[in-house]
């Protein structure tokens, strides 16, 4: 399996150089040459089987070439192994036909997990292996950087830097990240928005000469290995339901999301994706318009989804062209320069044959929390009710079963889930513990030559 930039001027590489790169050398995201295909039967025959199977089934399709099947194995059971559920993801009924998939029992509380704690195995062995180092820069929105702490501290090979924007998240997702020890994880809070945090990730990307000096590796949502390690709760929901079944996915780079479309592309039958938005909703606009717009981020209280510019869109453009470079290069020349551009016809017609799309506003996202809590009996994190209630509205008169991804625990939002229906949620042990620990951190403007310092200060 080779994997392209979607800019289309960086050659083919493997999954192991595609892995440990994260961004193309043009500033492009990678991709496989061709989707592999789900075997045959898979969904009846795999029905009972351990998540750690369907793992194991999408990462050999996609890395089996650079890990063999026993060392890929083991990595995907210590990647799982910290998980407080026997089954990894379950699935929680609410009502007849619709169902929370909790992804939020690994070690950080939230979906993010799943991909980092692959990742941070799948680094460790190919660095080991070659002898190298690498510096991870991350830029998150809130839960990318507790789990990127979780899977990388004290790891050998590694030194993470991790940008979140100031008083944009939650004091758990902060503390969560801060309040590490390890002398390999370096904390920064950005002056700015998420959007700024990302926009001087890329810009260390496309500075070859930093790139080089100091083997810059990115493991958010940009790395393919995220969308792969991501896809495989698809597929064991799909087996669980034994049954078609439509996603509503909280969305804001539209990473989670991708990984159902990449399900879609295996094979697996599923029904429409719902793209859940907050009020910084893009997506949906584009949806609706074939415009993609970017306008200003406004705070909420869905903070990880506080995005205007969603990395992994340019993914599903490619893929939507039907791998065309040079059309892509010309929507994202047009992005860089007016901050808008017009999507492709047909490629705007096929996107929304296969989703559906929903705004959630801030009130609607405490209704909705308060509406689970009386109706169902379960505390819910805000980016879980944007996906609740835009499965009403996105999903209206499409057959069940209904699934929403519940992408966080209600305890790393326990202000807003009491403000919302007077409980306090449990807070998880390891959890209470960062919430009176020491934080350390650096304040910084959003400056990529600043950055750039800093980062070089400390490796």
């Amino acid at each position: 399996m080779n994997y392209i930039s979607t800019r289309g001027e960086a050659p083919p590489v493997s999954f192991e150089e595609a892995l440990l790169r994260g961004l193309a050398p043009d500033g492009g995201l990678y991709m496989p040459a061709h989707w592999p295909q789900l075997p045959e039967g898979w969904q009846e025959e795999m029905k009972d089987a351990p998540y750690t199977d369907f793992a194991y089934l999408v990462a050999e399709a996609f890395a089996g070439e650079s890990f063999g099947a026993e060392e890929l194995r083991a990595i995907v059971a210590r990647a799982y192994a910290g998980f407080d559920d026997p089954a990894v993801a379950p699935l929680r009924e609410l009502d007849d036909g619709l169902y929370l998939l909790e992804l939020f029992h690994g070690p950080t509380f939230a979906f993010k997990d799943f991909a980092m704690q692959m990742l941070g195995h799948l680094f460790e062995a190919a660095l080991t292996r070659r002898g190298e180092r690498r510096t991870i820069v991350v830029a998150t929105s809130g839960d990318t950087g507790a789990a990127a702490v979780e899977a990388f501290a004290a790891r050998a090979g590694v030194d993470l830097f991790v940008m979140h924007p100031e008083g944009r998240i939650s004091d758990a997702q902060r503390r969560q990240m801060t309040t590490c020890t390890a002398a390999n994880v370096h904390n920064i809070a950005v002056k700015g928005s998420f959007d700024d945090c990302q926009r001087v990730l890329k810009a260390l990307f496309a500075d070859d000469g930093f790139r080089e000096d100091v083997s810059l590796g990115a493991v958010n949502s940009i790395n393919w290995a995220r969308i792969m390690a991501q896809t495989a709760y698809y597929l064991s929901t799909l087996a669980r339901l034994g049954h078609v079944a439509a996603f509503s996915v909280p969305t804001g780079n539209f990473g989670d999301i991708f990984a159902g479309y990449v399900a879609k592309r295996m094979g697996a039958e599923l029904g429409p994706l719902v793209i859940a938005t907050n009020t910084n909703d893009i997506l949906h606009r584009t949806l609706k318009t074939g415009i993609y717009k970017v306008e200003g981020t406004s705070p909420t209280l869905s903070p990880a989804m506080d995005i205007q510019v969603a990395s992994n869109f340019e993914r599903l453009l490619f893929d939507l062209m039907d791998g065309n470079p040079a059309a892509l290069k010309t929507q994202m020349g047009s992005l860089a320069a007016t901050g808008a551009f017009a999507l492709d016809p047909a490629a705007h017609e096929r996107m929304r044959h296969m989703f559906h799309s929903a705004r959630v506003s801030d009130d609607e996202i405490l209704a909705e929390i308060a509406r689970a809590f009386e109706a169902y009996g379960v505390l819910i994190d805000p980016h879980t009710a944007v996906g609740l209630r835009a499965e009403r509205e996105g999903l209206a008169g499409v057959p069940a079963p209904h699934v929403v991804l519940s992408t966080a625990h209600p305890a790393k939002f326990a202000d807003t889930v009491e403000r919302a229906t007077g409980q306090i949620p449990q807070i998880p042990a390891k959890l209470a513990g960062a919430m009176t620990a020491e934080e350390r951190f650096d304040v910084l403007p959003p400056d990529e030559g600043g950055i750039m310092d800093y980062v070089r200060a400390r490796i």
